[in-house]
């Protein structure tokens, strides 16, 4: 899988690429190594770097160890949402088993990652990575369907369940790397 052309497609294109999704096999662990862990570490090393010039570069120790931890924890929260959707999937009439789930969640998630470099330009780089997870949600929404079999009719209601849990896992990373500060 070519990660440049994946991330293009889920964002130019995303209905053909989720069509496209559907039809691949895929695990767990390529899917978080292979496709989150570099694109999860775009917004992850632009936050690092606004929080180190705000800082005037003391403390880069400590910048380094939070940015640390909150990027490997918001890899643990992708994995906790799929495991989430692997469970509720069946509850709205889809199918999702743990790389189905994996796949609709990491993917879905890259308009969020890639625009979350936006962060490192003051004030309208956060408006832009604001777009991007809003534009996530939305990625989530089309997947939904053609990769974890939730029909169209409850496909709205299914992304909101999975939207409030999503939000409560990253309240609860937040709260975990916030220890870390």
């Amino acid at each position: 899988m070519d990660i440049v052309a994946r991330a293009k497609g889920m964002i130019l294109n995303p209905r053909e690429e989720w069509a496209t999704v559907a039809g691949e096999s895929a695990d767990t662990r390529s899917l978080l190594l292979g496709y989150a862990a570099p694109l999860a570490a775009i917004p992850a090393v632009a936050g690092f770097l606004v929080t180190l010039a705000l800082l005037g570069g003391r403390g880069i120790a400590g910048v380094l160890f939070s940015s640390l931890v909150g990027y490997v924890l918001g890899l643990v929260g992708v994995y906790v949402v799929a495991k989430i959707v692997e469970a509720l999937a069946p509850r709205f009439g889809g199918t999702a088993d743990e790389p189905t789930a994996m796949k609709l969640v990491v993917y879905a998630a890259t308009a969020s990652w890639v625009f979350g470099a936006a962060v490192i330009v003051p004030l309208i780089g956060w408006i832009v990575a604001l777009i991007g997870a809003l534009y996530s949600l939305y990625l989530f929404y089309l997947g939904t369907a053609p990769v974890a079999r939730v029909p169209e009719g409850q496909a709205v209601v299914f992304t909101a369940a999975v939207v409030v849990v999503a939000i409560v896992v990253n309240i609860l990373i937040a709260i975990v790397v916030g220890l870390f500060l």
